[in-house]
């Protein structure tokens, strides 16, 4: 089976692991072509099937966190400079690939490179969506999204319940976790070990694990940890993350004049500076053997303002590491409060303290949470259970198809 990946972002990240995790684990080899931005999930992508990387692909955003409102407007603009790349994208793609059996979109707001490419391939189209929905289905937005998905996606999969609730009932939707495969202990990162070597003894070790952008609320993070250090708290903070991409350039001094660059390392690192947090914090940057980060952790902290629990909660349960997340309808496929981990409202940095204190006050109880977060990532995101549920999906698309095409190729 030929598959077309069609990533829409180039910094790796959650969707991008999500994917490669999947693509590996496959209970059958496949012939994989990834289109995608440039960025650093070009390495990635590399090691599983052929690239085509390219300046940009256009989006449509109608997620609960970043659909278009006030300045983000603004951001409509950097997609429409996007077009003509897109539709180059597309045809170049056909061109090195014209065999292609079905076609992956790894987030639903590719739907524009999802429209071309189903048109120019006539093969069946699978859409992944990750990002929690626009929750006001009425919306005309979220009404023309919807559309384009009944009449473009031949399968649509949610990668949780949260993600599913956020769709429309009558939208044929499948719920397939994601999955995490922990490595085996091997040799110990000589830098990250110095740098665990240098954690106070007895401290409660506090967790965050990704992109240093605003969205994923460190920012809120820093503020919680102010707050703990003035109730006496004894917690330190292992950062393993780093700005998505470089954060000095004009443009990126533009987004941030309009308030629109999620980029903030140093801003974080000035924040900390100046609560006198340097000691409390410890910026490790990327990891590649990101299971060993979490075998360090007591708890880890999930702070997002997309409203949802994102990969590291569950990988993080694989190391029996319970979490803080902000999430205020959690669902218990992800994690259930008081169980497996705690939740928190998004921008609620004194709820976040207060979460990250109980789990210092109660260290039997924070272990407990642990081990029941760890039952509970065994039983759902298992990766070679969800790939192959994931894979049949695929399967399943390229068959109908077979059967309703004149020659039974498969191709239309």
């Amino acid at each position: 089976m030929k598959v077309l990946f069609i990533h829409i972002t180039g910094a790796f990240g959650g969707s991008s692991r999500s994917l490669t995790e999947a693509v590996r684990a496959f209970p059958v080899d496949i012939e994989a072509h990834f289109l995608t931005p440039r960025g650093t999930v070009e390495g990635f992508f590399g090691k599983l099937g052929k690239v085509l990387a390219v300046s940009g692909l256009s989006q449509f955003d109608n997620t609960q966190y970043s659909y278009y409102r006030g300045f983000r407007w603004l951001v409509l603009l950097r997609e429409i400079v996007n077009l003509p790349a897109t539709f180059s994208a597309i045809r170049e793609a056909q061109r090195r690939w014209p065999d292609i059996d079905l076609i992956h979109v790894n987030e639903f707001t590719g739907l524009l490179p999802m429209w071309l490419a189903k048109r120019r391939y006539g093969v069946p189209v699978v859409v992944h969506v990750r990002s929690v929905a626009r929750l006001d289905r009425k919306a005309l937005r979220s009404r023309f999204v919807n559309a384009v998905l009944r009449d473009n996606a031949d399968a649509v999969i949610a990668i949780d319940e949260t993600v599913r609730q956020s769709l429309p009932e009558d939208l044929p939707v499948e719920v397939i976790h994601n999955a995490f495969t922990p490595k085996p202990a091997g040799e110990p990162d000589t830098a990250f070990c110095e740098s665990i070597a240098r954690l106070r003894p007895g401290a409660l070790r506090v967790g965050f694990v990704g992109n240093l952008l605003k969205v994923k609320g460190i920012q809120d993070l820093v503020e919680a940890a102010r707050i703990v250090k003035q109730r006496g708290g004894d917690v330190e903070y292992v950062i393993v993350g780093d700005d998505a991409r470089p954060s000095t350039s004009l443009k990126a001094r533009l987004l941030h004049a309009f308030g629109l660059n999620q980029n903030i390392k140093a801003q974080v690192q000035a924040k900390i500076a100046d609560y006198g947090l340097e000691n409390d914090f410890h910026m490790l940057g990327f990891m590649s053997d990101i299971a060993q980060a979490y075998r360090h952790f007591d708890v880890l902290c999930f702070p997002s303002h997309f409203n949802a629990p994102g990969r590291p909660v569950f990988e993080a349960a694989f190391s029996a590491v319970p979490s803080i997340v902000a999430v205020t309808e959690p669902t218990d496929d992800t994690i259930i409060d008081g169980v497996t981990g705690l939740t928190i409202p998004p921008h609620a940095p004194e709820r976040l303290a207060d979460a990250i204190l109980a789990c210092a006050g109660d260290r039997e109880k924070t272990r407990a949470m642990g081990q029941e977060a760890q039952a509970l990532a065994e039983r759902n995101f298992s990766v070679e259970r969800n790939a192959a549920e994931l894979f049949g999906v695929f399967q399943r698309c390229v068959n109908g198809a077979g059967n309703s095409s004149p020659d039974g190729t498969g191709h239309r």
